[in-house]
């Protein structure tokens, strides 16, 4: 080969090197890389295997056309096969006359009716480790592969070992999404079954511990008293569980109707006034004395409200304020429940509304709490259409808002009640 020919030569192989990067997916690119193999180095086929380290052998992932049906799913030894040599070896492999070769793997030839000749091939490499091999078939004229054969092989070979970098990265990407998937799963139906069991005995404690203190002596009205507030704590629990289950599977609905935001606000302050009563905490709406109308589940939105006035009052400390401030917005009413209790570190405000999520150990030995209430709340609005954010400085205080939107969602149509 002359040294124009050569020239000549490497930037062709330049040139396609640099279109094959524009390749839009791992299987093109490698049938791509098999076609201009076979052009550049005028042979008559050529293919790809990758090794398999499950079973130790090679296995085509790309290969001619003619060959795709009789090929896949065909395994490749490595010690009865020349491929098998190169890549046990780590270096390219030339045979140029294979009838006479004992490397040479004749069960391919009776699988796909193609008479191999002579054989060209080079390892892949990823990381020094080899993974695969790379092959070019029958030199066209019965010439002999060259030099330069070898060098545009490995240059090639160089190429796809990104491409099986980029197929073992996608693998174990797979490979953790399922884990997190089925993981995922396990949670739920756990969540699911946990709060389905739990209920029914939960309900016989609350209703015959009432009955109890009701009947009961004054000595022992406090340690019943205990056995109701801890139970309906766990009820608590196990509500908010399966608001957030249900929400995630699909199961949860809204029963929106209009409603009067003014009346729901009310009654939800003044169910926990006498608990902010107990810790000395100024408890209040403003609703600068608006209608507040929107369309909505009342029961899902007394729920988000409820968690939010909870978690105020709970990192508010003795004395504090908490307000209420609900006002209309084009197109939403937005509530705001500000406090001026310890607040919120910055680091964790991003994540104050992941299930399970408690900010910083020593505050949740103090407070306790599981770190689901703001989640459920999270669920119940967006449920709506609307969304939630926090903003919060440690030590000042914590401003939660919601916006709820005064019309339902288009899409929540079928699930709307017909009113009379």
């Amino acid at each position: 080969m002359t040294t124009e020919e050569r020239t000549q030569l490497l930037e062709r192989l330049l040139e396609v090197t640099r279109n094959l990067s524009a390749a839009m997916d791992s299987e093109s690119f490698l049938q791509s890389v098999t076609s201009i193999a076979c052009e550049l180095t005028s042979s008559e086929a050529a293919s790809i295997m990758e090794y398999d380290e499950i079973d130790g052998q090679l296995r085509f992932v790309a290969m001619p056309w003619f060959h795709g049906d009789s090929l896949r799913g065909v395994r490749i030894s490595l010690t009865d096969s020349a491929a098998g040599e190169a890549f046990r070896l780590g270096k390219p492999l030339t045979s140029q006359d294979l009838k006479s070769d004992p490397r040479h793997y004749k069960s391919i030839d009776k699988l796909t009716g193609f008479e191999t000749r002579s054989l060209l091939a080079a390892p892949i490499f990823l990381m020094g480790e080899p993974v695969g091999v790379i092959e070019v078939l029958n030199k066209k004229d019965n010439a002999n592969y060259t030099e330069e054969d070898v060098y545009i092989l490995e240059t090639l070979a160089s190429q796809t070992s990104i491409v099986f970098q980029n197929l073992r990265l996608e693998m174990r990407v797979q490979s953790v999404y399922d884990e997190l998937a089925e993981l995922d799963r396990m949670k739920n139906d756990f969540i699911a079954i946990t709060s389905h069991e739990l209920r029914t005995p939960l309900g016989l404690i609350l209703g015959h511990a009432t009955f109890l203190r009701e009947v009961i002596g004054e000595e022992h009205r406090e340690q019943l008293d205990t056995i109701i507030y801890s139970a309906k704590r766990l009820k608590e629990i196990i509500e908010s569980l399966s608001s957030v289950d249900n929400f995630e599977s699909g199961a949860a609905r809204l029963r929106s109707r209009q409603i009067s935001l003014n009346r729901v606000l009310d009654e939800v302050v003044d169910s926990f006034q006498l608990e902010a009563n107990e810790k000395q905490i100024s408890l209040r709406v403003d609703t600068g004395h608006k209608d507040l109308v929107v369309e909505g589940d009342s029961g899902k939105i007394v729920i988000a409200l409820s968690s939010l006035i909870k978690n105020a009052i709970t990192f508010t400390e003795k004395g504090g304020k908490i307000i209420v401030v609900a006002e209309n917005i084009p197109g939403y009413v937005k509530v705001s429940v500000v406090d001026n209790g310890i607040g919120i570190p910055a680091n964790d405000l991003p994540r104050i509304f992941e299930r399970f999520y408690q900010v910083e150990t020593h505050l949740t030995r103090r407070y306790g709490g599981m770190g689901l209430g703001l989640s459920v709340a999270k669920v119940m609005i967006e449920m709506h259409g609307g969304r939630i954010w926090a903003e919060s400085t440690e030590g000042k205080g914590s401003n939660f808002t919601f916006l709820l939107p005064t019309e339902a969602p288009q899409d929540d149509a079928s699930d709307r009640p017909v009113q009379s």
